[in-house]
Order: C-alpha cells, then sequence, then structure tokens
C-alpha cells in the first residue's frame, strides 16, 4: 500500500464522526443558551429577544409590554419552528401571543374588563433529545411582532414575523 498514513488517518477520524453523530441524532444545533428559545432557520439558530413584558393597567384593560417597536430577530417563515433546551422552563408552559406596535413599544391586551381577550396561538412541542425541544407554530403568522412566555412569569421571547 502506497499511502499507510492516509488510510490510518481515515480510520482514526471514524470514530469522531460516529460519535458527533450520535450526539444529536436529529440532526439539528444544539442551543447554545439554556431557557431560551431559538428560531430555527435551515442548520442556524437565531436567539429570540429576551425581556421583561411590564404590567399596566388601564382602565379596564390588562397590558403587558416590552419596549423598542420591533424585535431585532425576524423570520420570513408564517410557520417558525424553535429549539429550546429545557432547565428550568417548561417548553409546554409556553404561550405565543401576537403583539401590537404603538408608541415605540410592543405590547399585548391580556384581558378586557377582567374578560380574557389575547388568545395563545397553537403550538406543538416535540423532544429532540435529553431537555432538547422542538417547538411548531401550528398556525400560519401574519406579518407583525410575536412573543413566546412561559405561563407565570412575565419573561417573554421576542420576534417579528416579515
Amino acid at each position: 500500500m502506497r499511502f499507510p498514513w492516509l488510510l490510518a488517518g481515515l480510520l482514526a477520524a471514524l470514530p469522531l464522526t460516529a460519535q458527533s453523530t450520535a450526539k444529536n441524532k436529529s440532526g439539528l444545533p444544539d442551543p447554545p443558551k439554556r431557557d431560551v428559545p431559538y428560531l430555527l432557520h435551515a442548520d442556524a439558530l437565531l436567539e429570540t429577544e429576551t425581556n421583561e413584558a411590564k404590567e399596566e393597567t388601564r382602565k379596564d384593560d390588562q397590558v403587558f409590554s416590552v419596549p423598542g417597536a420591533a424585535a431585532p430577530v425576524r423570520t420570513p417563515l408564517a410557520g417558525p419552528e424553535f429549539l429550546i433546551e429545557s432547565d428550568t422552563i417548561p417548553p409546554n408552559k409556553l404561550q405565543l401571543f401576537k403583539m401590537e406596535s404603538k408608541n415605540g413599544r410592543r405590547e399585548v391586551t391580556v384581558s378586557r374588563k377582567k374578560r380574557p381577550l389575547a388568545k395563545p396561538v397553537v403550538l406543538s412541542v416535540f423532544r429532540v433529545h435529553d431537555k432538547v425541544f422542538k417547538i411548531r407554530v401550528d398556525e400560519s403568522l401574519e406579518s407583525g411582532q410575536y412573543c413566546l412566555s412561559p405561563e407565570g412569569p412575565n419573561t417573554v421571547f421576542c420576534f417579528g414575523v416579515e
């Protein structure tokens, strides 16, 4: 054999390739941060904007708002998918809401006269591996601003649809 070193190098690389494939059988990248949803764009992950929504009561409305007219991260997909590595946020407790841009901020009115107003968009959650989950939006989203929010805390993960 003329190039035994080449064959030895190729054989040495095989276990590494098999090991990295076994780590994530889904072929999806692992999210860099825990408890942060990432928009899935082919093989790339786009981090959603993390914020704390400010709760206000106006007349008979309960409104949650975040600063800025638009989220810095956007997707052209009307049915986006997300990846999240869950540590403290249960993925099946995330809700998706459409927000309105008003006066340089984004807001969602959740109740009017103590009656629920904002309806969450339907999501499906699938385990990818270990603590990594894929979240799929089951409805077609219109262009605009949106936020994922876990039940309970005022933490929101914002993004836009173009």
